[in-house]
């Protein structure tokens, strides 16, 4: 027991050992998701033992270079393909029936990862006032949070803003580009909050 404990206050104190290899030694990173042991940099005071958790992180390969994203934090194609824009009727605010299966695939997809946040982002057209495309963008925003809320995702999790017509992601003067402009878009925040 006194040696374990000894050896608990020099790893303690002077960390583990770390390795360092020559690009002789280094091999291409395994595809997919891999499992690593890492170490908390926290102590219990009380029992002197150093927490140890496992965490999931993904490996992307980029030309010339590695990235590792840590799980639940998704990637910019899992960001395209999932977080889709939400789009609108005109001057209308309710959820529509075509807009559902994507908005089932962001509350599923929240549900698996509890460490990601999300911005709702309201938009109009320009038609119509600033004042009222600002509240008609409020509404919309609020319309995909609480369908997301419905299925589940806590509220807590969601923030609502309106942009009204600020930021236009079509400016042609036409129905099909005032459609895309008639949207809830989503932002993606990382929790630094304890799960």
């Amino acid at each position: 027991m006194k040696k374990l404990m000894i050896m608990l206050l020099l790893i303690t104190a002077f960390g583990c050992a770390k390795k360092y290899t020559t690009p002789a030694e280094t091999t291409a990173p395994p595809e997919g998701p891999v499992k690593e042991e890492v170490m908390r940099e926290e102590v219990l005071p009380e029992r002197g033992e150093t927490i140890m958790e496992e965490r999931v992180t993904e490996r992307v390969e980029a030309p010339g270079r590695e990235t590792v994203v840590e799980s639940g934090v998704p990637s910019e194609e899992q960001v395209k393909s999932i977080f889709k824009d939400v789009l609108f009727d005109y001057d209308k605010y309710e959820i529509r029936p075509d807009a559902r299966e994507g908005l089932n695939a962001i509350a599923a997809y929240l549900g698996k990862n509890k460490g990601i946040n999300i911005v709702i982002e309201g938009h109009c057209d320009e038609r119509g006032t600033n004042e009222y495309n600002l509240a008609l963008g409020e509404k919309r925003a609020k319309s995909a949070k609480n369908y997301l809320s419905s299925l589940g995702v806590s509220p807590d999790r969601m923030i609502v803003i309106t942009f009204g017509e600020e930021k236009p992601v079509c400016t042609d003067q036409s129905e099909s580009c005032w459609q895309q402009n008639r949207r809830a878009h989503f932002v993606i925040v990382k929790s630094r909050f304890p799960q």
